[in-house]
């Protein structure tokens, strides 16, 4: 970190979650330190793919599933460098930070419980727990609906008493379109502002000419 007055303000990615109903922010969690790379892939949902009619081989079915990975870093030998000020830090290391990812994993545990009740009840049909609304957000051009798909953590240090002081978290994510939450959702407005976004990033690229490519004209 620079104290340079000029530096420019860094940025963190992270994730916010939402209520789908009311829209009421719930918490953020912004990552410690921002990866050096993220992938995504992109699953095209074609209509006329692998040996369909040959009629709508130019059609698609819907937006592509879009897949994001990244793997974020914790340490906390900064914050135990200032024990005073640190001492959920200093106490257990970084369960508390990897918790507040885990917990993305797993229904809460107050849902549960309600959820047993209501069929200890004789309630014939429970339904399923709603999460709240993730999205990834990764500046302000690419803010995104997600699904959580996969976590890993790798803890790699460790103080006197184990509690984790350094580690890796694997993250994979489902970006949600309009196909899978509707237009009316939250969720897909957010997803429809990503898309629109893109569009106009792809409006602003410099237009190439067929010359570019060493032809004058197409067959």
């Amino acid at each position: 970190m620079t104290t340079f007055p000029g530096s420019p303000k860094l940025l963190k990615g992270g994730l916010v979650l939402v209520d789908p109903a009311s829209g009421a922010l719930l918490s953020v969690i912004s990552l410690q330190y921002n990866p050096d790379s993220l992938t995504r892939s992109f699953q095209i949902q074609a209509f006329g793919a692998e040996g369909g009619d040959r009629s709508q081989a130019l059609r698609i079915k819907g937006n592509p599933v879009e897949s994001i990975k990244l793997e974020a870093e914790l340490d906390a030998s900064d914050q135990l460098e200032h024990p005073g000020k640190n001492a959920t830090t200093v106490s257990s290391g970084l369960h508390a930070q990897l918790a507040v990812l885990e917990t993305l994993a797993y229904p809460r545990s107050a849902d549960l419980l309600a959820n047993d009740r209501l069929a200890g009840s004789g309630t014939l049909e429970v339904i399923p727990i709603e999460a709240p609304l993730m999205l990834f957000v990764w500046s302000r051009s690419r803010i995104v609906p997600v699904r959580l798909t996969e976590l890993s953590v790798t803890e790699e240090a460790f103080d006197p008493n184990l509690n984790p002081i350094r580690a890796k978290v694997s993250l994979g994510l489902r970006v949600l379109s309009v196909d899978d939450l509707g237009f009316a959702h939250r969720g897909g407005g957010i997803f429809m502002s990503y898309l629109q976004s893109k569009e106009g990033l792809a409006g602003m690229a410099t237009p190439v000419t067929l010359s570019a490519l060493g032809l004058e004209s197409l067959p």
